[in-house]
């Protein structure tokens, strides 16, 4: 299930409110005594990537299947640079080595299904009661904390103070719609993000990399302009590996200009995160920048705002 969009801060009685984790979005199946299986977004296995989650299934009280973030912590925060680092490695000794550096944490928000149980169509209030009941909390694996509309804005506030995303309102009543996006979600960010497609990549000079950026319109590719602070190492590493294309992936030409005649043009496979400040009056970004690659989610997903359509 999927957040709407975003929108400002409100308190209500209807929601529970909590942080919104800057991790990699996961579903946990979860057998206890026997075993622990993690997937992303693009159901890719991740205990390979991530080894020492691999008994968390000792801390359920029976089979159950979690939905959450996974996170590592640097300096008490989360960093999501850090896990999409985790989602690239493949040699066996760095991941280890990774894993005892910045170990990661599954923080779990919700229950799909316990003891032979499909809660999905239980509202949300119910689904938290069965996480309870579920999970014992410990350094690998944790349920996020909900709370009450009286202390919304001091979640609000304090997630600010502590450089975080902000925070998740979601209506007690919810029931849970698999791959759907929903406005029984909603997210309350101090600064904006959006996921957008890779389109291609413009080199710039002086070591300088654009990326070119899409989002779907109506199923159709269309141009959003371009992104280069943020854009080097690994992820562009990843980037430049893609094939490439004779001709950019829209349905329109890009404009021409702002280097688009020098782009290369890559099969529009990969999505990336940009943060900026505020959305300008054409549907442009105000100080963009790349935050990294999302493994977790297909460039399907990445759908033009409504508000720019």
């Amino acid at each position: 299930m999927l957040i709407a969009e975003n929108v400002d801060f409100f308190a209500d009685e209807a929601y529970f409110y909590e942080i919104k984790w800057d991790g990699e979005r996961c579903v946990a199946f979860l057998d206890p005594g026997n075993s622990t299986e993690l997937r992303n977004k693009r159901n890719v296995r991740m205990l390979p990537k991530i080894p020492e989650l691999s008994n968390i299934h000792r801390q359920v009280a029976a089979r159950c299947i979690l939905d959450g973030e996974l996170v590592c912590i640097v300096d008490g925060k989360p960093d999501f640079s850090v896990i999409q680092h985790r989602s690239l490695l493949s040699d066996k000794y760095k991941i280890e080595l990774e894993a005892k550096q910045h170990p990661a944490v599954f923080i779990a928000f919700d229950c799909l299904y316990y003891d032979g149980r499909d809660l999905t169509m239980c509202p949300l209030a119910e689904r938290r009661e069965y996480l309870r009941r579920a999970v014992t909390d410990s350094d690998r694996l944790a349920v996020s904390r909900v709370y009450g509309a009286d202390q919304a804005m001091e979640l609000f506030q304090l997630t600010q103070v502590q450089g975080l995303e902000g925070i998740v309102a979601k209506r007690k009543d919810s029931l849970y719609f698999q791959g759907k996006r929903t406005k029984a979600w909603l997210k309350m960010k101090h600064l904006m993000d959006d996921d957008f497609v890779v389109c291609g990549y413009i080199d710039k000079g002086e070591h300088l990399i654009s990326i070119v950026l899409g989002q779907y319109r109506a199923q159709k590719l269309v141009y959003k302009g371009h992104v280069t602070l943020g854009v080097g190492g690994e992820t562009f590493a990843a980037i430049r590996a893609q094939p490439q294309m004779i001709e950019p992936p829209f349905i329109q030409s890009a404009p021409a200009g702002h280097g688009n005649e020098k782009a290369v043009w890559l099969e529009p496979t990969l999505v990336c995160t940009v943060a900026f400040m505020h959305r300008t009056k054409n549907g442009g970004m105000r100080q963009p920048v790349c935050k990294g690659l999302r493994w977790d989610k297909s460039p399907l997903e990445c759908v033009e705002p409504s508000e720019n359509r």
